[in-house]
């Protein structure tokens, strides 16, 4: 059983594409795997529906699987998951350089003898949006940081979005939690994802794009 920890957004679909290309023992993907939040709303970095979420499953030929959770119940919900649908599978992640990050995932998917597979680790970051633009993929800014709610809805495939990113000087591929995107097309999506903008939401830290079939 191969399972993606997906987020929705270009890191994760990167990181899935990267494998089903690269690693022999990935043919394919059973499960997309998503966080929400605990009010299983939304996605809890992206803010993203599930409406969104299972349309990408659909379209990639996986199945959809959902668990809600606070940041202080998000281990052991994560856990559940994988003691359920993945007990000695695969997981394909899309960390860059979190060491702290890949490390806490290293833990946990060994409680289940769940192999990681890390396809985007130290990787430079112009690398990274290069290839992803040179693949096809197709995505949308729709989380950022108060204080560049200027990028929110712009699309990362278009150079001068990534131009003007270089120019706020923030992370280019935003692991910092700078921006985040929603991919709607791509070599990995058997057809695009249509998608609407409804509104927009505003948290203390953060901006939103609310999007929705």
């Amino acid at each position: 059983m191969v399972f993606s920890s997906w987020s929705g957004g270009k890191d994760s679909a990167l990181a899935l594409y990267r494998a089903l290309k690269d690693f022999k023992e990935v043919e394919k993907v059973d499960i997309l795997f998503t966080m929400f939040d605990e009010n299983c709303e939304r996605t809890r970095a992206h803010g993203l529906p599930k409406s969104l979420i299972k349309a990408q499953a659909e379209s990639i030929g996986a199945k959809s699987v959902i668990r809600c959770a606070s940041w202080e119940s998000y281990e052991s919900e994560f856990l559940k998951f994988l003691k359920e649908y993945a007990k000695g599978g695969i997981g394909i992640f899309g960390d860059i350089d979190l060491q702290e990050h890949r490390d806490w995932v290293e833990k946990v998917c060994g409680t289940y003898n769940v192999k990681v597979l890390e396809p985007l680790w130290l990787e430079k970051r112009e690398k990274l949006l290069e290839e992803f633009l040179n693949f096809g993929f197709k995505a949308i800014i729709v989380a950022v940081k108060n204080g560049l709610e200027d990028l929110l809805g712009l699309d990362l495939h278009n150079r001068e979005t990534i131009r003007r990113i270089e120019k706020l000087g923030v992370d280019l591929s935003g692991e910092n939690g700078e921006y985040h995107t929603f991919v709607y097309d791509g070599p990995i999506f058997k057809e695009p994802i249509n998608f609407k903008i409804v509104g927009k939401h505003v948290t203390e830290k953060n901006a939103y794009l609310v999007l929705d079939i």
